[in-house]
């Protein structure tokens, strides 16, 4: 008799809530019984849609795929709470990026660009959205000092080392690192990455969450909405679709770069806006509700995660498929970058934020955007 409840809850979460699943792999199906359907990218309409489809598609996989790496985050908690988002988010980044990297004409600047669009959209779009809209009722949020100090203290020096050193390190072959310092950045970046997340999940735990977020936590409840093994399976199972819809994306990506002239770092946000749209959402409702701390966790993490994980996985890809990629950051992108950096420190420098802070990231995004389409 207690096999009921439990079979009615999987029935429920499988077709309640998975609509979109079977939309992922109709697409997918569609694609490649059809592959012709990229022959008219020339159309401006057929164009549109086409991008449109397959640009909510793949947003839709990602938003499923994260909302089941969240349900297990609650459930196992740390340190495996922690490890299952990032590692969710990280690798629909990094195939997203090798998709289009690998596809078509070489283009060294695209992981270079993803990476920069990711920072800018992040903490000037994402955190100036989620202050801005938490502090509209209330004059003032607080967060834990040292828990933003500890993401700062970490991306600034792995941001510097991945998007601002080959800049001035460039030797006969451009920018281009060689693979002595493609060894190096590696090995830096995850292991400070692994050791950031050691003390997250053990000793300095307390740094992300403060006194009322914990008391909340106490309070509630185990979520519910199906077994663990099946929400697994469903991760999965959406990331299969993403894989190949990424790959499929490219074409129209890439037809806009080369034949419509578009920005250089187009592509770049693309992939971007795929892999923070996930996260944005969770971040500013969690603003919304005066759980500042939670905010600052999903955004400052998401951050870190990209640049400690992602700069090793596509220093990797460039060396096993021999596509050259380029890190350093020129010109008005440069300045973007070290502006926002000193900007986000003073912002969570006093463990109190208010509406002035939000608005003065989001003027640093709109300049970012700006930016792009006047190179």
């Amino acid at each position: 008799m207690t096999d009921g409840p439990a079979l009615r809850s999987v029935g429920e979460t499988s077709l309640r809530g998975e609509w979109f699943l079977g939309v992922s792999i109709a697409t997918s199906l569609t694609f490649i019984a059809f592959p012709e359907l990229f022959l008219h990218l020339s159309e401006p309409i057929w164009f549109t849609l086409l991008f449109g489809w397959l640009f909510g598609v793949v947003l839709g996989s990602a938003l499923s795929v994260v909302r089941h790496a969240d349900y297990l985050a609650e459930r196992l908690k740390e340190p495996y709470g922690t490890l299952i988002l990032t590692l969710a988010i990280t690798s629909i980044e990094v195939m997203a990026i090798s998709a289009v990297m690998i596809h078509g004409e070489n283009n060294p600047t695209l992981a270079r660009d993803t990476l920069f669009a990711v920072v800018m959209i992040i903490l000037n779009g994402m955190v100036g959205l989620s202050l801005l809209l938490g502090a509209w009722r209330r004059p003032e949020q607080q967060h834990n000092l040292q828990g933003a100090n500890a993401y700062l203290g970490v991306i600034v020096p792995l941001a510097t080392l991945s998007l601002v050193m080959p800049t001035f390190l460039a030797g006969p072959d451009g920018q281009h690192p060689s693979a002595p310092r493609q060894l190096i950045l590696g090995v830096i970046s995850v292991g400070l990455y692994s050791t950031f997340l050691f003390l997250q999940a053990g000793r300095h735990q307390d740094y992300f969450a403060d006194d009322g977020n914990r008391r909340e936590r106490r309070g509630e409840r185990a979520p519910s909405g199906g077994p663990i093994w099946l929400h697994a399976i469903l991760l999965f199972a959406y990331m299969g679709p993403v894989v190949f819809l990424v790959e499929q994306l490219a074409l129209p990506i890439d037809y806009i770069i080369e034949t419509l002239h578009a920005p250089a770092a187009f592509g770049g946000v693309v992939m971007a806006i795929l892999v923070a749209t996930p996260e944005a959402i969770s971040a500013v409702r969690a603003s919304i509700a005066n759980n500042l701390q939670r905010s600052i966790n999903i955004f400052l993490g998401s951050v870190l995660s990209t640049i400690g994980l992602t700069v090793p996985a596509m220093l990797v890809i460039s060396r096993l498929y021999g596509h050259p990629v380029t890190l350093g950051l020129e010109h008005g992108d440069l300045v973007m970058l070290l502006l926002t950096l000193a900007v986000s420190i003073i912002t969570f420098a006093s463990g109190r934020t208010h509406l002035m802070q939000g608005a003065v990231h989001l003027v640093l995004f709109l300049a970012y955007v700006l930016l792009i389409f006047q190179q």
